[in-house]
């Protein structure tokens, strides 16, 4: 059986006057354009998932639920582990998903999601820009067997790439 894992890095935020705190900041009018185009992207390509995983921060969940809206409202679960992740801690949250699930999105931030992706595959992309995703694929059963080097890209795709 294969489990694939879609990392997605939240879209662009903006810092709001008065809002002091890193958690609160929302998206900015690109980051509102971008995750839905993106999605869309996904969904031409035949890829949504069966559960949406995100960090509780608001740009984070934010771009996971315009995601959602154009996947047809997939289940959005909030993993306050990931705000603020390591590498370490990210695969611990992906060893703990659900085996019943095969195709699971997960939504977080620079740099984990980039260095995440390196920890778990051969691939080289730079920095994963604002809403960019990468789409591993594990040959694997059950998600608590990946690990370092498991994953194979299957995708890579960010706004300014059809450019």
């Amino acid at each position: 059986m294969v489990k694939e894992l879609l990392l997605v890095r939240h879209a662009k935020s903006d810092w709001v006057a008065g809002l002091q705190r890193d958690f609160d900041r929302p998206l900015n009018q690109r980051g509102v354009a971008n995750a839905p185009e993106m999605a869309q992207r996904l969904v031409d390509k035949e890829w949504m998932p069966e559960l949406i995983v995100t960090s509780p921060a608001l740009r984070a969940k934010t771009t996971a639920q315009l995601f959602a809206e154009v996947w047809g409202g997939s289940e959005i679960r909030e993993e306050k582990r990931i705000y603020e992740a390591s590498i370490q801690t990210l695969l611990k949250v992906v060893n703990g998903f659900d085996n019943s699930f095969h195709k699971i999105a997960l939504f977080g931030h620079n740099p984990a999601i980039t260095d995440f992706v390196y920890a778990l595959s051969d691939a080289w992309l730079g920095n994963m820009p604002t809403a960019s995703y990468c789409l591993l694929e594990f040959s694997i059963d059950n998600w608590a067997l990946v690990s370092a080097g498991t994953g194979k890209l299957l995708a890579f795709d960010y706004p300014k790439s059809i450019l």
